[in-house]
C-alpha cells in the first residue's frame, strides 16, 4: 500500500472532533509514508485533511474538476492537483492513483463516493480495501443498516465485510494491512422456481 484516498466532507459539520479527526487521518497517512489522495479543495475536512498531511511531510494529491477551480476552491499548496472536466473522471483518477480508500464523516458526496468504491470491489474490478472512519458513532446509523441488508439477503456476508469499520485512524490502516479480499466478486443468482 503506498497511496491512501479520503472522502470526507467539504464542511467542518457541527462538532470539532470532526475536523480533529480529518487532522489526525491526514498527519497518520502521512507517518505512516502514504501518500494522500484526495478531492483538491482547501475548505472543510477536505483542507484539514490536506494540509494536516502536508504540514507532517506528506505527499498530497488532489483531484478536482475544472469547474470547482473556477469557484475558487482549489488547493494551492499540493504536491499535486490534478484538474479534470467532470466528477465521474476525478472518480477514476483517484481510483488508480489509490490503493486504499477512507470514508471521514460527510455528506451525500462522500457517501455516494465510497460506495461506488466498495461496489466495484464487490464486482472484482479491484482489491483495494474500503472503510469507514467511524468518527464518535457518526456511521452507526449507516452500519446498522448495512447490516440489515445483510440480515435481509440483499448483501453477501463477505461483500458486506469489505467494508472495514474503525474508530480511530490508525486502527483503520491496520485493517486495511491485514486486508484480504474476498476470493469470488459478486454475482447474481437467479431464483429458483
Amino acid at each position: 500500500m503506498k497511496s491512501v484516498c479520503v472522502f470526507c466532507g467539504s464542511s467542518f459539520g457541527t462538532k470539532p472532533h470532526y475536523e480533529a479527526a480529518a487532522r489526525e487521518t491526514g498527519a497518520r497517512i502521512a507517518s505512516a509514508g502514504y501518500r494522500l489522495v484526495y478531492g483538491g479543495a482547501n475548505v472543510g475536512l477536505m483542507g484539514a485533511v490536506a494540509d494536516s498531511a502536508l504540514a507532517a511531510g506528506g505527499e498530497v494529491i488532489g483531484v478536482l474538476p475544472k469547474a470547482l477551480e473556477e469557484k475558487e476552491i482549489a488547493h494551492t499548496g499540493l504536491t499535486e492537483l490534478h484538474l479534470v472536466g467532470s466528477m465521474h473522471e476525478r472518480k477514476a483518477m483517484m481510483a488508480d492513483l489509490s490503493d486504499a480508500f477512507i470514508a471521514l464523516p460527510g455528506g451525500v458526496g462522500t457517501l455516494e463516493e465510497i460506495f461506488e468504491i466498495w461496489t466495484w470491489g464487490q464486482l472484482g474490478y479491484h482489491q483495494k480495501p474500503c472503510g469507514f472512519l467511524n468518527i464518535t458513532g457518526y456511521y452507526d446509523q449507516l452500519i446498522a443498516f448495512l447490516d440489515t441488508q445483510t440480515s435481509e439477503g440483499f448483501t453477501k456476508p463477505e461483500m458486506r465485510a469489505m467494508a472495514q469499520i474503525a474508530g480511530t485512524p490508525e486502527e483503520l490502516l491496520e485493517k486495511f494491512i491485514a486486508y484480504t479480499p474476498p476470493s469470488t466478486p459478486k454475482w447474481i443468482k437467479k431464483n429458483e422456481t
